[in-house]
């Protein structure tokens, strides 16, 4: 038998519809695992991973992971959750139960098969930090009952839950905090700053910052998150996380929207509203412990990724124009 199918593992991958997702599946296939994609469809598409649909390793069912689910496999990994305000917000509730009863679930099937699991947390858990930049022993700043909580809140639940798991059960788990990520199969009206900058540009409009711009974030393009969740994966038993997996590169919203502008080659002008409720004023990881426990750290520079972004949205713009 070749030495392929020795070490070929069946991987589950939640919310594998979405962005992060089936960047993560291509990654997983192309070692020649095989691949249960899960996703409801609520914010992913079939359009990010039709192109899968031919491949023998690659089975998708439509399911909400809010329900249990029965499946057998050898790893998992937990997307499922929508990730941009606008998603989230859109129904709170279901965002809440997303992350806590598809945590339970997915911890409950892992528990069963004796699977590692891996969960995509988020730098949300940090709030609007009082800490800069962010390292993973901040216990961070989060208003509990605001309009971003059914994320947040929702996000360190599952943490806690996960990490209930590791010690009174013993499941082994990986879990990653997952900073500002950009790149192809963005949503174009998923209300994320990189995916709004990127569509006004190209649609020559102006580009909406929110407060005055001097807020921050760090971008990391979604090649090189892949790489780190793949790297956490393939820890032993004794790594656990959380890790912060995001580029420590800090830009201003103004620096982005100006760059944007500039690589999009367009003329639009920038325009002002007032800061949404609960916005960070401050985002950037301390990737220190990926660095030593994982040997990562990002590779892709903003104005590559930005490029790659741009040509997506340029192409996924026409097809929308023309459907």
């Amino acid at each position: 038998m070749p030495r392929i199918y020795e070490s070929r593992k069946r991987v589950l991958v939640t919310g594998g519809a979405g962005f992060l997702g089936s960047h993560l599946i291509d990654r997983i296939l192309a070692q020649g695992h095989e691949v249960v994609c899960v996703d409801n469809l609520f914010t992913g598409t079939k359009r990010n991973i039709e192109h899968m649909f031919n491949n023998p390793r690659f089975e998708f069912i439509r399911h909400d992971v809010t329900f249990p689910l029965y499946v057998e496999v050898d790893e998992i990994y937990n997307l499922a959750c929508p990730a941009s305000p606008i998603h989230y917000q859109h129904d709170p509730i279901q965002t809440t139960k997303t992350s806590v009863h598809g945590a339970i679930n997915m911890l409950g099937l892992a528990k069963r098969l004796k699977a590692k699991i891996f969960q995509a947390s988020t730098s949300e858990v940090y709030g609007d930090p009082a800490v800069h930049p962010q390292a993973e022993e901040y216990w961070g700043n989060v208003n509990p009952i605001g309009p971003r909580s059914c994320y947040d809140e929702g996000k360190r639940c599952a943490e806690t839950l996960f990490f209930d798991y590791h010690r009174q059960v013993g499941l082994e788990i990986k879990v990653a905090r997952i900073f500002n990520t950009y790149g192809p199969r963005m949503h174009h009206a998923d209300g994320r700053v990189v995916s709004n900058f990127v569509v006004q540009a190209l649609a020559g409009e102006p580009l909406t910052i929110y407060g005055d711009g001097s807020q921050t974030r760090s971008f990391c393009y979604v090649d090189d998150l892949v790489e780190g969740f793949l790297r956490l994966m393939d820890t032993g038993p004794e790594v656990t996380g959380p890790i912060n997996i995001g580029n420590p590169n800090e830009f201003t919203i103004r620096e982005l929207a100006e760059k944007t502008i500039q690589r999009a080659q367009t003329g639009s002008r920038l325009v002002t509203h007032s800061l949404p409720a609960d916005d960070p004023k401050q985002r950037q990881p301390n990737i220190s412990k990926a660095s030593e426990l994982l040997g990562w750290a990002p590779i892709v520079e903003l104005d590559e990724g930005l490029d790659r972004t741009i040509e997506y949205f340029r192409s996924r713009l026409i097809e929308l124009r023309s459907a």
